[in-house]
């Protein structure tokens, strides 16, 4: 999974939509205590900046070196590079000891992950019974005006050969992923919980954050540019049709968020 974005990690940093601040609040009002958070599958560090303004203590950690040298450096927040498939030695030793943390998230990665493998390291880390586990994706973005015809299109015919399997988890919302947790206090299942995160873009910022695709860079390695010369144009006069150089990018969040119980 990691080399799917070492090539573009300068780009998924510039380009790659914030979380919004309702989700991490959501978040935080389900765990008991904010002592020690373990952001899986980091990245850039975008979510382990947004929980370092919550919780004493951050250990994010990620397969690519080059990913975490993007990642902005707090106080409280401590990258960990790991291996593709921690030991429970190397859990204990980079992460943390048993039934030791508060919350474990994951942003836009858990359809990645070797989830037996995660599922037990988490179940590991996680106080019993109210540690919480909170696991989120987003959906493609959504634009007004024909931008959003063309852009649908382009995702659902252009790129999609070109695409990893999980990816289809993320289409779904992550409503067929497993997920064995208990529903946290307040909610009847676990979700998955619907957000919206916004950003506002120019074209070019747009076509940046295409360019940050995993199946992007998967076409580039076959000899595919996606966004081919046509294709950038039909973007462009697209975004030009109502004479407005922003447009404000709505990207769908689906959460799915729960307590590890007494396994």
């Amino acid at each position: 999974m990691a080399e799917l974005f070492v090539k573009q990690a300068q780009q998924y940093v510039a380009a790659r939509p914030s979380y919004p601040p309702q989700l991490f609040r959501f978040i935080a009002s389900k765990t008991p205590a904010r002592d020690l958070a373990w952001d899986a599958g980091t990245g850039s560090g975008q979510a382990a900046q947004s929980l370092a303004e919550i919780y004493g203590n951050v250990v994010a950690t990620d397969t690519s070196p080059k990913q975490l040298e993007f990642a902005p450096r707090l106080p409280n927040v401590r990258y960990e590079l790991t291996s593709p498939v921690m030991s429970m030695a190397e859990l204990d030793r980079k992460v943390s000891a048993a039934s030791s943390v508060d919350l474990v998230t994951v942003a836009q990665a858990l359809h990645w992950f070797d989830l037996p493998t995660f599922y037990r390291q988490v179940k590991h880390v996680l106080k019993k019974p109210h540690g919480v586990i909170a696991a989120w994706c987003y959906t493609i973005p959504e634009v007004d005006g024909p931008v959003n015809s063309v852009f649908r299109r382009f995702y659902s015919v252009d790129s999609n050969p070109y695409w990893d399997p999980a990816r289809k988890l993320v289409d779904s919302e992550y409503r067929g992923i497993d997920f064995p947790f208990e529903p946290v206090e307040g909610m009847e299942d676990t979700g998955p919980v619907r957000f919206v995160t916004e950003r506002t873009m120019g074209v070019e910022d747009f076509l940046t954050y295409i360019r940050s695709w995993s199946g992007y860079q998967t076409a580039k390695e076959k000899g595919v540019e996606l966004l081919s010369g046509d294709t950038v144009e039909r973007f462009r006069r697209a975004w030009a049709d109502d004479g407005e150089d922003k447009k404000v990018v709505k990207f769908p969040v689906f959460l799915k968020i729960g307590r590890v119980g007494s396994a």
